[in-house]
């Protein structure tokens, strides 16, 4: 089945692509693979099968998919466009949806908390090793297509963006000063000690 839109423009500037998907119960990998489809794309849950986002170019790639994973499992889906009857059923899916990536953000900001933790237990106890350093770092890089993938999907500007923002900075900020720690200590010149016998006195001779 064709992405595509059409139809009147809702009073609010915003129309919608409403997917009404139906997949065999058994396997049951197949619905949780379109489920997770689903999801992944910032799609918004209206009901038992009924899923919709806002009609615009980002989310045609995820959709498709959809309805790929949705024929493979030899199942049914309809993709609609729609607009609300009225402002207010507009208003009320967009506040929906950015709800939806509200909950999102506070997901992402919940991980951020997780790495600054982290980082603090490793400078606590002194880990100083490129390999912990290099474990670090990957979930940075995690967190940053997590954030760029967020940033996509709210398409109408979630409040909690901004805060989401700064979190990740300190995150940024917080891997940099670890990383600084981790070639200090890997750099630092062990302290010489001289040998038992080097430091006897005048006069002294070994083994009287």
């Amino acid at each position: 089945m064709a992405y595509g839109g059409g139809g009147d423009d809702a009073r609010d500037g915003t129309r919608w692509i409403v997917l009404v998907v139906r997949v065999p119960a058994e396997p049951s990998r197949h619905r949780v693979a379109v489920w997770r489809e689903l999801r992944k794309t910032g799609a918004l849950s209206l009901g038992q099968g009924v899923w919709a986002v806002p009609d615009v170019p980002l989310f045609a790639d995820g959709i498709g998919r959809v309805l790929e994973l949705t024929e493979r499992a030899c199942g049914e889906a309809v993709s609609l466009a729609a607009t609300g009857r009225g402002s207010q059923d507009g208003r009320r899916l967009r506040a929906m949806f950015t709800a939806a990536r509200s909950a999102d953000w506070a997901e992402f900001m919940a991980d951020c908390g997780k790495f600054e933790t982290e980082l603090a237990k490793e400078i606590r106890v002194a880990k100083f090793t490129l390999a912990e350093l290099e474990e670090e770092e990957q979930s940075l890089e995690r967190l940053r297509r997590w954030h760029r993938d967020l940033t996509a999907r709210d398409v109408f500007g979630a409040p909690e963006a901004a805060e989401a923002g700064e979190r990740l900075k300190a995150c940024m900020a917080a891997c940099e000063d670890y990383a600084e720690r981790v070639f200090t200590a890997l750099h630092q010149v062990p302290e010489q000690r001289m040998p038992e016998e080097g430091r006897r006195g005048p006069g002294e001779e070994s083994g009287r």
